[in-house]
């Protein structure tokens, strides 16, 4: 669990409750030990610019090239290939264009029900997906080799590529583990 910035506590528990033992993160030593990490929700710019006082940009980027990363909510904007409204750096270990606070303001946050792709029922588990939304990206483009797994209201919301996952909304606030426990299959 990346624990420089955002709900990674949440995020730990969550996992907790997957099965997992999780470890939180906050430099380049941290990684070596990890089978996977997740990067939470927060604040993506403020997350850069700890990242680059840490000095982790380039060890999470090598990280994410050999093992699985999850990133939530401003994790999915780090993982993007193409972020904009404004642009920024990001990992770019998935095909993906994502817009920041595309679904508005802290207001404009919500609670929905979406029902999941049958590959993601397959996989994790049948019924719909209680998705939390604060300020939440919106993913305007996927790239060819991406599987979209979830979408709300036309836009996807939970999108794998390889062993990479993200979702734009927030499965550390819901009770149901499924989004984490796809990810932990990844592991």
């Amino acid at each position: 669990m990346l624990a420089l910035q955002g709900d990674f506590e949440a995020h730990s528990q969550a996992l907790a409750r997957a099965g997992a033992g999780p470890a939180l993160a906050r430099t380049a030593a941290d990684l070596n030990d990890l089978d996977g990490l997740v990067i939470p929700g927060g604040e993506s710019t403020t997350m850069l610019k700890l990242m680059g006082l840490e000095n982790l940009f380039e060890p999470l980027a090598d990280f994410g090239r050999r093992k699985p990363i999850f990133g939530t909510c401003a994790g999915a904007i780090l993982l993007a290939s193409e972020v904009t409204h404004p642009a920024q750096q990001s990992l770019g270990l998935m095909d993906l264009t994502v817009e920041r606070n595309g679904y508005g303001r802290q207001i404009e946050s919500r609670v929905a029900h979406v029902s999941p792709s049958q590959e993601f029922e397959r996989r994790a588990g049948s019924g719909e997906l209680e998705t939390v939304f604060i300020r939440a990206p919106i993913i305007r483009r996927v790239g060819r080799d991406a599987t979209v797994l979830a979408t709300y209201e036309g836009d996807p919301v939970l999108v794998e590529q390889g062993r990479h996952l993200v979702a734009t909304f927030h499965p550390e606030l819901s009770a149901d583990t499924r989004v984490h426990d796809l990810f932990l299959s990844k592991l």
